[in-house]
């Protein structure tokens, strides 16, 4: 039976692929996304195992806050090959004339840097960190330069040294793998750091050393010896399989982002393919019948067919895997600047193998159904099927393969998703959709025939005729719903979200947020600050709170290297965190869970800690957490759980400790102020002026760069959104198509019985605009709870519904709907009657 439904599947290709174009081209569209999605991420990821070791200046990255490496530790690590050590701290840097001045990452290096990779500067200088006639040598990036109106040889001061600048970077080796910039790179020497005099108790000052391995050593071994030699040490090491983790993670989240974008394409487009391949049994109607008369079981029927699509998917796949794979090519020729680390271009295997299962049960499920149907009708019945469709039972083998193909997709979606959970999340989210579309599709149908039968008479010709083609059999409502209520539903979220974040970040945020955040504040210039503000503006608020930084060591008695914490969490755990105490409840909190302590308190630690933090370390009250404090181990009972509102940029402290927890420690003071803009530059004048060691954070400038990082991912969205729409067009066509043959034979016997091709135009746009119209409204509310869904759970911010994006999707939808109702009748309509009614 093969060997026959194969030449029959060949005998059929004869035609070309014609009426199946929709099918290939919506499986094309979404494979390519997901392949290409994948590409990119695994060319990122071969750059960044073979640049490793550049990328991390060195075998080990070694960093601890605050205090220096002790003697002993040098010496070790010094025994295990070639280090360089740096310091780096965030500072001030003010020009001669003492009115231009910038906030800057300032790095000191040794000699030895780097001991991977180079260090690129223009012009190239030997020695540009060099001690001459009283000042230190610097390299700055150029947007430091930009930003001050400086060039190569003009001196700048930070502290009490005086910096000449004498070359720009032009290529930093480990620039990627730092940590988050609030200011461009200024780049001087170990000593000239010294110099400064910024380096105070409390200072937020980070010590690096690299380390480099003789050949042939493993960093992770040595990683873990240096664990066992010193088990109490404060710092954090990373090896070459950590040389960038927040590229990784932001990869990690871009990669799962473009897949689900692709899924949704291939979920969108797989009503067309359904569509396609129902379109193109319709036009089969007469070959199928005949070989069914001839003796033809509906095994020869289905397998025929079955490969005819099959192979026909196979073509699309194909197509949709060249594209994603050009796609690394293409990003880096073109995006070679925007990207921070050159890709590895190349062909990879698993990516593409992804994409191709992907597309494979895509096909699948939307293809069986259409099949079985066709299989299921018994001969004489196809060729009575344009006045009477009907289908008997497609069968129980046909309902375990749909069954297990569907499983199948979202098994492979979910598994292969680096977000496990946002892809499972987003598998059900889709299926309740199909769902939810599917029966507003069949609620519309019968909707519409319990109007025509009750008020079909007053109704006049035109919407007795709409209301009829909606609910007779063979209608496209289902398909054209389907699609265009995925495709609009996607498109309202994106644009929704777009729009939330946009208000946030460009409206709401500048007016709550404070101007400037002051770090570095010793504890004996409070009192200064406090003067300095209120002499220069009285009308400013400050905000004032100690600060120590120390990092999470253990979580419930486990060690946090051990412990089980959810991604949303992990950043509450990487690293140094700011800590401090607290009498009474910060404003901008409140109690989740547990109590407040006395504002007299002196009894064991405690500590109050962000209720979503809690939740992914899994905490509760009651709980112990271990804290590591400039290498004094504490232990404290967590007392309560704070919701606390992060969107305002207030200042605030996933841990707040009891008084007296922190007495005795060296630490610094953060402060947040609120001015008048106008008043902005005298009050940073005054506070930097007064106290040089203090460094600012203009909240607008951090919200600039927020806005561009949102910018570049808009564009990314943008791209996904216009990826969909392109899906649903698509599908939209396929749908119209499905029914052209039809609507062409029901124009022509209209037009026989008298009807003006005016009257079927009417009927046929008040068909569509219904379906525009509940089709709208229902992508509107699902795309609204979706994006609520993902600005509150997801992006942690707030939600506010925007009836401006929302009415244009459903002016969009009704649009689509019409332009796809007109081009679908228009040859219907200009059908002519005679030929037709010979051929019948």
């Amino acid at each position: 039976m093969i060997k026959l439904a194969a030449t029959f599947a060949r005998r059929e290709l004869r035609g070309g692929l014609k009426g199946f174009r929709v099918l290939v081209a919506c499986l094309a569209l979404g494979v390519a996304a997901i392949a290409g999605a994948g590409s990119l991420r695994a060319a990122f990821d071969a750059a960044l195992a073979e640049d490793a070791r550049a990328l991390l200046g060195g075998d080990l990255d070694i960093r601890q806050t605050h205090q220096p490496f002790e003697a002993d530790m040098l010496a070790a690590l010094s025994g295990l090959g070639r280090i360089t050590r740096g310091v780096e701290m965030r500072a001030m840097v003010q020009v001669d004339d003492n009115a231009r001045r910038s906030l800057v990452e300032m790095k000191g290096v040794d000699e030895a840097y780097p001991l991977v990779g180079a260090l690129e500067l223009a012009p190239s200088v030997s020695s540009p960190f060099a001690f001459h006639d009283g000042e230190w040598g610097a390299a700055a990036e150029g947007n430091l330069l930009d930003r001050l109106g400086l060039k190569v040889g003009d001196a700048v001061k930070v502290g009490d040294a005086v910096l000449r600048i004498r070359a720009v970077i032009a290529k930093e080796p480990d620039r990627v793998a730092t940590a988050l910039s609030f200011g461009p790179r200024l780049m001087v020497a170990n000593g000239a750091v010294e110099a400064t005099g910024l380096i105070r108790p409390g200072s937020l000052v980070r010590h690096t050393l690299r380390l480099l391995l003789p050949p042939g050593n493993d960093p992770a071994a040595a990683k873990a010896d240096l664990a066992r030699r010193f088990p109490e040490s404060p710092w954090q090491v990373r090896d070459v399989a950590e040389a960038s983790p927040g590229v990784g993670r932001f990869l990690d989240t871009m990669a799962s982002f473009l897949s689900l974008v692709g899924l949704t394409a291939l979920l969108v487009g797989g009503i067309g393919v359904a569509n396609a391949v129902k379109a193109y049994l319709d036009g089969r109607i007469g070959t199928i019948a005949t070989l069914k008369c001839l003796g033809a079981p509906s095994g020869l029927i289905f397998t025929t067919y079955f490969l005819l699509v099959g192979l026909l998917a196979g073509f699309g796949i194909l197509l949709g895997l060249a594209a994603g794979a050009a796609l690394v090519p293409l990003v880096a020729g073109l995006g070679a600047e925007r990207i921070p680390l050159a890709l590895k271009v190349g062909l990879y295997s698993r990516p593409l193998a992804v994409a191709a299962g992907f597309g494979a049960l895509s096909a699948l499920v939307f293809t069986l159904w259409p099949l079985a149907r066709a299989k299921a009708v018994p001969a004489a019945l196809l060729f009575r099927r344009l006045v009477a469709p009907e289908a008997g039972p497609v069968g129980k083998p046909i309902w375990a393969a749909l069954i297990l193909s569907g499983g199948g997709l979202a098994a492979l979606a979910v598994t292969t998703a680096a977000n496990r959970p946002l892809a499972a999340w987003f598998v059900v989210a889709a299926a309740a959709t199909l769902v939810l579309f599917r029966l507003l599709a069949g609620g519309l149908a019968r909707a519409a025939a319990v109007l025509a039968t009750r008020h079909g008479k007053a109704a006049g010709p035109t919407w007795r005729m709409a209301l009829a083609n909606l609910h007779r059999p063979g209608s496209a409502v289902v398909g054209m719903v389907l699609s265009l209520g995925l495709g609009l539903s996607v498109l309202v979220t994106i644009a929704l979200v777009e729009g939330n974040l946009a208000a946030q970040f460009g409206e709401r945020l500048p007016e709550q947020a404070p101007s400037f955040y002051f770090i570095d504040v010793q504890p004996d210039q409070v009192d200064e600050l406090e003067k300095v503000v209120r002499d220069t503006d009285p009308a400013a608020i400050l905000s004032k709170a100690s600060m120590v930084r120390g990092r999470i060591s253990s979580i419930g008695g486990v060690p946090v290297g051990q412990a089980k914490i959810a991604p949303e969490a992990e950043w509450a755990a990487r690293g140094d965190r700011g800590l401090s105490s607290a009498a009474a409840l910060p404003e901008g909190t409140r109690l989740v869970s547990g109590k407040w302590w006395a504002g007299d308190y002196q009894g064991p630690p405690l500590a109050s800690v962000d209720a979503a933090v809690a939740k992914g370390f899994g905490l509760k009250v009651g709980d112990r957490l271990g804290l590591n404090v400039l290498g004094r181990e504490i232990e404290v009972e967590v007392a309560s759980l704070r919701q606390i509102d992060w969107s305002n940029l207030s200042m605030n402290f996933a841990f707040l400790l009891s008084p007296g927890v922190l007495d005795g420690a060296p630490h610094t003071y953060i402060a947040t102020l609120r001015t008048q803009p106008s008043m902005d530059a005298v009050v940073e004048k005054a506070v930097t002026d007064r106290l040089p060691n203090v460094s600012s954070i203009r909240v607008k400038e951090a919200l600039d760069a927020v806005k561009a990082i949102i910018a570049e991912a808009d564009l990314a969205v943008r791209l996904a959104g216009l990826m969909t729409l392109a899906a649903g067009a698509l599908v939209l066509a396929g749908a119209v198509m499905a029914g052209h043959r039809r609507r062409v034979w029901e124009a022509v016997v209209l037009k026989v019985v008298g009807a003006t091709r005016a009257q079927l135009w009417r009927a046929h746009l008040a068909e569509f605009t219904l379906i525009g119209l509940v089709t709208g409204l229902a992508a509107a509310l699902v795309g609204s709870l979706a994006a609520r869904a993902i600005l509150i759970h997801v992006m942690k911010t707030d939600w506010v519904f925007l009836p401006g994006a929302t009415l244009l999707t459903l002016v969009a939808c009704m649009a689509a709907s019409l332009l796809a109702g007109f081009i679908g009748t228009w040859q219907a309509l200009g059908a002519k009657t005679a030929p037709l009614l010979r051929n019948e």
